[in-house]
């Protein structure tokens, strides 16, 4: 005997009962409410057995996505008891599974659409969100990334592997610093004080960013042809440049170049070494740091 068979005699003797949608809602509560008691008892019965608190978790999961898919057959078929076609209760059974299953199923369209449209492969470096890192595995349901950034400085790895589900393709922002043109935009801020020879700071910088891009030029020009050909991706001027600005506490010339996205910490600090050398020889060429001046005044009033 089935559990609506079963129920539909428990409800024979309610005579007060005239309307169909109210001993409808009595089935479905009557159903949720069993469903739910065999549903803890056979949890109970699961971890007591099991002491592994992934496993725990995974037949958690799997427990809710069953018992969640046959309330949805078995309210189904009470609310349309006209309609017994095999279309009308797979049809049922795939919304019911739809509904249980949604996290999965956006994975899974997620996957395809990695798959297919390709924004990224294994190896490339990116950012889904407010997590970036370099991907280091695929699968139908999730990402494997290895962490960058967070507590660690100049986007270099924090030994963290990230797990992301591949529906977050659809929902969050998805930037790839290897797709297309390889590099990325590095500035490094330099504050001189007002007393100090700025133009021939400027003229220093702008020798040490062009040393350190010598070795990238041609690659570089070969990467931005390449992607020229799939994206709308120009610059005017791909060499280095120092950019000046004027701050409460000195003049800042600013170092803007290209470097490959995971060396950009390497190049910082080759950059800042060659700085300090250099100016180390220049005494009308001061760092500028924040400072309190005093004046005082010996006139008598």
């Amino acid at each position: 005997m089935g559990v609506t068979d079963y129920l539909d005699k428990l409800t024979e003797n309610i005579s007060f009962i005239g309307s169909s949608t109210l001993l409808n809602l009595i089935k479905s509560i009557l159903i949720l409410l069993i469903l739910w008691i065999i549903k803890v008892i056979i949890r109970k019965f699961i971890f007591k057995r099991i002491v592994d608190l992934k496993v725990r978790y995974s037949w958690n999961k799997s427990i809710s996505y069953l018992f969640g898919i046959l309330a949805i057959i078995l309210i189904g078929r009470i609310w349309f008891a006209g309609i017994q076609s095999l279309a009308t209760f797979l049809g049922l059974l795939s919304a019911g599974i739809a509904i249980a299953l949604k996290d999965l199923i956006g994975n899974l369209a997620g996957w395809v659409f990695i798959i297919s449209r390709k924004p990224f492969q294994v190896g490339d470096r990116i950012q889904i969100g407010e997590f970036a890192g370099d991907v280091i595995d695929q699968s139908p349901f999730q990402i494997s990334i290895l962490e960058i950034r967070n507590w660690v400085d100049a986007d270099q790895s924090t030994g963290r592997i990230a797990h992301i589900p591949n529906a977050k393709v659809f929902t969050s922002e998805l930037v790839n610093y290897d797709k297309g043109f390889k590099y990325i935009w590095n500035e490094i801020p330099v504050t001189i004080t007002f007393e100090s020879d700025w133009k021939k700071a400027k003229k220093i910088l702008l020798k040490i960013a062009n040393k350190q891009e010598d070795h990238i030029g041609n690659t570089m020009e070969k990467q931005i042809k390449k992607a020229a050909h799939k994206y709308m991706i120009y610059f005017n001027n791909l060499t280095a440049t120092v950019y000046t600005d004027v701050l409460d506490n000195g003049i800042r010339l600013t170092i803007r170049s290209l470097c490959e996205p995971r060396r950009r910490r390497m190049n910082t600090e080759s950059i800042w070494e060659d700085i300090l050398i250099e100016f180390a020889k220049h005494p009308d060429i001061d760092l500028a740091y924040p400072t309190t001046r005093f004046y005082t005044s010996d006139k008598k009033y």
